[in-house]
């Protein structure tokens, strides 16, 4: 199993060093049981969440298309009462949210206290997406001057390093998922899209469009990860080629998370 897939990357992390397809000693029968459990327990621990009302719990999910960004969303939903979850995705900013520093329309997303939010893509699109893409920086609307510094990706990490740090010192945890998919597998799932008539709605000519920028995703996640990664809100990689593998690592993570809080239920 590799070292990155239960505990935040050491830097530099080497996503070449890191299987897509691994599931350590872990065979799909057992993880079934394993996740029926986990999903008792996630139900119960966000329950205590909602009724403490004192702390909330932040889930960034980030990866390529087709890496089971929804489907993580979908395990996820099936374990939290509806009345504890918020889902956000996010897509290209609207007029508004251009108008504005790229946190703002984040920032008001993020889940209130007693509540789990998730975050199906986030503002880390900002450090991957538009990295990989300097075409979308130019239409943000920002000065010349902000957009020809040679430090803005820097800045740009500070700032989200700084906002987590905000969250987490007003009672919200931050855990954030990189779902690791090798390219393989992403074309066997694009290819679904396409063939299954039930799967059709989520073909995006783009999507393969983007494989040809493959390398440049891999290395713009690297260093998204080494420059944000903190004690206070760590990333994990998850090898998702497997989906079910996919789910039990996240599900343990989000787990052992709420279990170190010790809640109680309230008098």
């Amino acid at each position: 199993m590799p070292r990155n897939t239960f505990s935040p990357p050491t830097a530099p992390l080497d996503l070449n060093a890191v299987d897509p397809a691994d599931t350590g000693t872990l065979s799909k029968s057992k993880a079934t049981k394993k996740l029926d459990t986990l999903r008792g327990e996630l139900e119960e621990l966000t329950t205590l969440l909602y009724a403490n009302r004192r702390r909330s719990l932040l889930i960034v999910l980030h990866g390529m298309d087709a890496s089971g960004k929804d489907g993580t969303v979908r395990w996820l939903d099936a374990g939290i009462n509806p009345m504890g979850l918020t889902v956000q995705s996010y897509k290209a900013p609207n007029e508004e949210e251009l108008a504005h520093d790229f946190l703002w329309r984040v920032h008001r997303a993020c889940p209130p206290r007693g509540l789990v939010g998730v975050f199906n893509r986030s503002h880390y699109e900002e450090v991957t997406t538009v990295r990989v893409h300097p075409e979308y920086l130019q239409r943000q609307r920002l000065p010349d001057e902000i957009v020809g510094d040679p430090t803005i990706w820097e800045r740009r990490y500070r700032q989200i390093r700084e906002f987590e740090r905000t969250l987490v010192e007003n009672g919200t945890i931050v855990i954030k998922f990189l779902l690791h998919i090798s390219p393989e597998e992403q074309m066997v799932r694009l290819d679904e899209r396409i063939e299954n008539p039930l799967k059709r709605w989520k073909h995006n000519p783009s999507d393969l469009e983007e494989r040809t920028l493959w390398n440049g995703y891999q290395r713009a996640f690297e260093a998204m990860i080494d420059a944000t990664g903190t004690r206070e809100a760590p990333w994990y990689v998850v090898p998702a080629d497997h989906k079910w593998y996919r789910n039990y690592v996240v599900g343990s993570v989000v787990v052992e998370t709420l279990r170190k809080l010790e809640m109680r239920w309230p008098e």
